[in-house]
């Protein structure tokens, strides 16, 4: 079983990469998030996920093991494929990720394709204890967490990106509480 793979970045193509390794080519699926980061020429070393079925044998690559771990998490739910956990490491990262569902937050994985509440729900009931046991370099939460999801849409309604509504929120003092305040500190923040 294939687990690890360094080389090449030979092409890009939608979603995925072909990496060169002694003259092989192998097509390594990679979230958004990291796909943007890789260019062609570039060596990059994958952790990989190896997903075989009866008419395909597919490789996902990812750039930490930490993210490896919680896409094996994702993909032990029923109803959750290799290609919906993708998607869901594909809309923010893995602390992230992680925060969310260790807060029983689900809001984050319904922004996903595919993914209904009913899901989400499941995602968070059944990964919130295994969670905690990922070993995530920085294994403390942070104080002020990503927002409630509340704050997150109210500052994409008012045209953020999720990247920048995250990160202007984890920038808020922890000790704000107050949901209109916590939104107001972070658009004061990315006012700067």
């Amino acid at each position: 079983m294939i687990s690890y793979l360094k080389g090449k970045i030979k092409n890009k193509g939608n979603g995925f990469v072909i990496l060169e390794i002694n003259n092989i080519g192998y097509k390594v699926f990679v979230a958004s998030l990291l796909y943007a980061d890789l260019t062609v020429g570039q060596d990059f070393e994958f952790y990989i996920h190896q997903h075989v079925r009866e008419d395909a044998l597919n490789l996902y690559g990812f750039k930490q093991i930490e993210e490896l771990e919680l896409f094996e998490l994702l993909i032990g739910i029923s109803g959750i494929g290799p290609k919906s956990a993708l998607g869901i490491m594909s809309i923010a990262t893995a602390s992230d990720i992680k925060e969310s569902i260790v807060r029983g937050d689900p809001a984050l994985l319904t922004k996903v394709s595919g993914i209904g509440r009913k899901t989400a729900d499941r995602v968070v009931l059944e990964l919130r204890e295994k969670i905690s046991k990922l070993s995530f370099k920085d294994n403390k939460l942070s104080q002020s967490g990503l927002g409630s999801s509340d704050e997150i849409d109210a500052l994409m309604a008012l045209g953020y990106s999720l990247s920048q509504a995250r990160e202007a929120l984890n920038g808020v003092d922890g000790k704000i509480k107050d949901s209109g305040e916590r939104i107001r500190q972070a658009l004061k923040k990315m006012g700067k």
